[in-house]
């Protein structure tokens, strides 16, 4: 009995010691439990107290926008009071006389300066008109004059089309892909007549497209499958429950099949191109992560060229109201968002991202954090002016910020700023110098004047501008390009804009001096191309932007051109003309802080006559594309040069007179066809069926990839000969004279086949014509030239250098 007492007793132990273990578990847990509570309660004192701020602020925000529109409105009346008085009162009457006679005085004034300017230029083109008179006659010159002082015609289309909805739905077969590469997101809520217009607008405008349209449905009172049944092609899906705008993008973009996701309204009519045009920009621009599209209202006035946003996080639609064809809102350039009423990712990095963040739900902020999240992960946004599309702003969710959806826009502009303090502080103010915000992402803003609008598919100095453009607007420059006679011509202007260069002309601008005074200190690098426009504006470049690295590019220098031509025909004028030539480059580069030139040869030249002046070469730009033909399927050879350019012109003359007489005689066979615009009747008269005058070509590359040989017979010029290098980017062999490879490293008998005589041209063009081998040998070095010295590799590297950026 007393063991088993004592056992009794230990269990009694053991479990008293148990019970109160527990009680103190349970102690314990009622803590917790209290604590709990108490977070709790306190959580819901701070959400009903955010809550009366979020209403606050609202009232707030609505207060000062009434006081500011009242505070504008009132100064609006009182300035045309005091605008009303003034025009009336006595003095100003009397003053009239006085302020038309300095109005007078201040445009005479600005006459001259703008007259000198221009006259600068008047010896060179005096000595231009003289050569023409003496090589192609009274008439030539006088077409010359005539297209230089009647400006052309062409100017932008302006938008005269009006927009409207459909009346009703009908039947529409939508051609949509099983396997598409772009999926069309659109969220709809009601509104079908809306919707229907724009699957009307996709279904005209991507015919070729391969695509697939997922409609997704947020629980319309009426289905959109029920409504939309006449239509075709399309996916429709309707939620269970109401989501908003951004779940249900996320929810139809998660379904997408494409490589691209384009989130669209249903508000939203699209035009021809608009597609391509956005899937374009990944082809063009390096770490593209997403791109928006040129809104305009129904019509024809711009609502959004790209999006600025503030310091504040408050964000403006650039352009808003404005012309739609302006040169500042047509080019393509990386912006802070674009609307998501239109926007295109690639669905891989969409997912990446995890789409539209939930956090901003139902709507409104979450397109443009987005973009900032795309920056974040090291990608870029950009804004394409080619893809145009309508937007009927406000039928979806209205314009009222006090109620329904809208509302969320002032309560997630919060949650925006919140977000992204850091980077917003590198922002401007609200409304401070838009102009330099929207190109916010420039690392350097860079002006180039040349003589006339390019046209890369007429001549050698054209193409060469243009790929520099190119080249500057990849690397991060923002590039304004304007040519000095403010010239409007398509399909060039667009051509450049598409590079992303903004380009300024006539009428949006009506005097390049003018534009310079206004506008030159915006820009850090200042470029003038060639010694005509150079000496017209340095010295208006120098005292407007007095900041600015102000570069000269001589493209070729004109007096060295000029001297050697006064050699060739020992002509005095020409040789005196040459040497007021050589004077005006010298004291354009003296002032200049960098003079480019394109050959070793002109570099060598300078620092021996200007040993002062900052040289840099920079030469001309090509891409090999060689034509896939041999030898045994090709024939003929071919000249390529505009008859504008004095020394091309002479040396298809020599051509003509010299060597082609040998040709015949040796019964060679070789049919020469001669390209390039604005071949004068002294020339024309020798077309035959083995000289062929095919005058101006749009596209050369068909009678490259046909030809056997090219030609270059110039006996004199300066700076590298785009005609030689143009037919080794195709791998086309070249006979040429030495003044046509001067300075571009290219070896005789192994590059080039150089010849000065008619009789050793004709030689050389035989063999080269007959020596498989041979032509095969001059083929593949030809190409490997342009590679080593004449590729954009080569030209970005020169470029990096100059604009002080990251290659």
């Amino acid at each position: 009995l007393q063991a088993r007492r004592q056992v009794l007793e230990a269990e009694l132990g053991d479990a008293t010691d148990a019970l109160a273990n527990e009680m103190s578990v349970t102690r314990e847990l009622m803590l917790v439990t209290h604590e709990l509570n108490e977070l709790n309660q306190s959580l819901n004192v701070h959400i009903a107290t955010l809550d009366r701020q979020i209403v606050e602020n609202q009232t707030e925000f609505m207060h000062v926008l009434e006081t500011t529109r009242e505070t504008l409105e009132h100064e609006r009346d009182a300035a045309r009071m005091a605008y009303a008085q003034i025009t009336g009162s006595t003095s100003w009457k009397l003053t009239a006389p006085l302020r038309w006679l300095i109005h007078t005085i201040k445009q005479l004034l600005w006459f001259g300066r703008d007259a000198a300017n221009n006259g600068r230029a008047l010896p060179h083109q005096i000595a231009v008109a003289k050569q023409i008179l003496r090589e192609e006659g009274a008439v030539a010159l006088g077409k010359r004059v005539h297209e230089k002082f009647v400006r052309r015609e062409d100017a932008p289309a302006t938008m005269t089309t009006k927009f409207n909805q459909e009346n009703a739905i009908a039947p529409l077969a939508i051609a949509t892909s099983q396997t598409p590469q772009v999926s069309i997101v659109i969220p709809v809520y009601g509104q079908h007549v809306m919707t229907y217009t724009c699957l009307k607008s996709i279904q005209e405008t991507c015919a070729d497209e391969s695509i697939e349209i997922i409609v997704i449905d947020d629980c319309s009172p009426e289905p959109a499958a029920a409504a939309l049944a006449p239509v075709t092609g399309i996916t429709v899906v309707r939620n269970d429950i109401n989501l908003g705008f951004l779940k249900n993008c996320n929810k139809a973009a998660a379904m997408a099949r494409g490589e691209f996701v384009l989130i669209l309204n249903n508000d939203i009519i699209v035009t021809p191109g608009w597609l391509r045009a956005m899937r374009d920009v990944w082809s063009e621009r390096d770490d593209v992560g997403m791109v928006g599209a040129k809104l305009i209202y129904p019509d024809g006035r711009l609502q959004e060229a790209g999006g600025i946003v503030w310091r504040d996080g408050s964000a403006w639609n650039w352009g808003r109201n404005q012309d739609a064809g302006k040169p500042a809102y047509n080019y393509l350039r990386e912006v802070d968002y674009s609307s998501g009423a239109c926007l295109l990712l690639k669905r891989e990095f969409w997912n990446q991202l995890g789409g539209f963040d939930d956090r901003y739900a139902p709507a409104y902020y979450e397109d443009t954090d987005l973009a900032f999240r795309v920056r974040e992960a090291g990608r870029k946004v950009f804004y394409q002016p080619r893809a145009v599309v309508v937007h009927f702003e406000g039928q979806s969710s209205g314009t009222d910020v006090t109620q329904g959806v809208k509302k969320h826009q002032v309560i997630n502009q919060q949650t925006f700023q919140a977000r992204w303090r850091a980077v917003l502080a590198k922002h401007r103010i609200n409304g401070l110098l838009p102009q330099l915000e929207r190109d916010r992402y420039a690392k350097r803003r860079v002006l180039v004047v040349d003589a006339c609008m390019l046209t890369p598919d007429h001549d050698a100095g054209s193409l060469r501008m243009f790929e520099l453009l190119g080249l500057m607007a990849k690397m991060g420059a923002k590039v304004t390009f304007l040519a000095d006679n403010l010239e409007y011509r398509e399909p060039y202007v667009s051509q450049i804009q598409a590079l992303g260069v903004e380009v300024v002309y006539h009428p949006v601008e009506s005097n390049v001096t003018r534009f310079l005074e206004r506008h030159a200190a915006e820009y850090e690098v200042i470029l003038l191309s060639r010694a005509t426009v150079a000496v017209k504006h340095i010295d208006t470049v120098r005292m407007s932007a007095p900041r600015a690295r102000v570069i000269f590019d001589t493209v070729d220098l004109h007096f060295l051109r000029q001297e050697r031509e006064a050699e060739l025909v020992d002509d005095a004028q020409m040789r005196a003309a040459a040497l007021r030539m050589k004077a005006q480059e010298l004291a354009i580069m003296e002032k200049a802080d960098v003079t480019l030139v394109v050959s070793p040869v002109e570099e060598k030249l300078l620092a021996g006559i200007a040993p002062s002046v900052r040289v840099e070469i920079v030469s001309i730009i090509h891409v090999n594309m060689p034509g896939p033909k041999s030898f045994l399927e090709r024939s003929g050879v071919l000249f390529i040069g505009g008859f504008r350019h004095p020394p091309n012109l002479d040396a298809v003359t020599w051509y003509v007179d010299n060597v082609l007489p040998i040709l015949r005689a040796r019964n060679a066979g070789i049919v020469t066809t001669v390209i390039g615009s604005n071949a004068p009747p002294s020339l024309q008269q020798f077309a035959a069926d083995d000289f062929v005058i095919a005058g101006f070509v749009p596209d050369v590359t068909p009678h490259y990839n046909n030809a056997r040989l090219s030609i270059s017979p110039l006996r004199y010029g300066a700076g590298v000969k785009g005609k030689v290098n143009i037919a080794m980017q195709y791998g086309v062999p070249v006979i040429a004279t030495t003044p046509s490879v001067e300075g571009m490293y290219l070896r005789d008998e192994l590059d080039v086949l150089r010849a000065d005589s008619a009789e050793a041209f004709a030689d050389a063009m035989i063999r080269a014509n007959t020596d498989e081998k041979l032509w095969s040998q001059l083929r593949i070095n030809g190409l490997a030239n342009i590679e080593r010295y004449f590729s954009r590799a080569t030209a970005r590297q020169a470029l990096a250098t100059l604009l002080e950026i990251d290659a």
